[in-house]
């Protein structure tokens, strides 16, 4: 039963991403393929990587990571930032462009969050925040992600 339900959550939020990015193809509004969307989800996730970092992290030779970024770049939804410690290293940056396509995502996240906060007590929901970073740092090694902000 928690398998089924997890999943269950875990299919409307992507369904909800989908409903969306379908709705801005209609505008004529999307610009990015299937796999670039993927590629852009990972380079936010991973905060600010190197196209190394990103080639690893996605099993991907250097050269084919450095296309696949070079065409998020022309497209304006990433930029090259030079690492001020070493000159020769670049951190790929998602840039304002993607954030709004991003926010697509975000903001639903966030109307059920607030319907959570609504609907549990506070107790409950401090359940729940535990639970979530128990899962994440602990029961899903296998991705890890940049320390988040407390």
């Amino acid at each position: 039963m928690l398998e089924q339900d997890f999943n269950e959550v875990y299919t409307k939020f992507k369904l909800h991403f989908y409903q969306a990015v379908f709705s801005r193809f209609q505008k004529r509004e999307a610009s990015l393929t299937t796999v670039e969307t993927f590629c852009m989800e990972i380079i936010m996730a991973l905060g600010r990587p190197t196209i190394n970092e990103f080639a690893r992290f996605v099993n991907i030779s250097p050269p084919n990571a450095a296309y696949k970024v070079n065409s998020l770049i022309q497209k304006g939804y990433v930029r090259k930032e030079q690492s001020p410690a070493d000159k020769r290293e670049y951190h790929l940056e998602v840039t304002s462009k993607y954030i709004d396509y991003y926010n697509i995502s975000y903001r639903y996240l966030s109307t059920v969050m607030e319907r959570i906060k609504r609907r549990f007590s506070p107790e409950k929901v401090r359940e729940l925040e535990e639970m979530l970073q128990v899962i994440s740092d602990e029961l899903m090694p296998e991705i890890p992600l940049p320390h988040r902000e407390e």
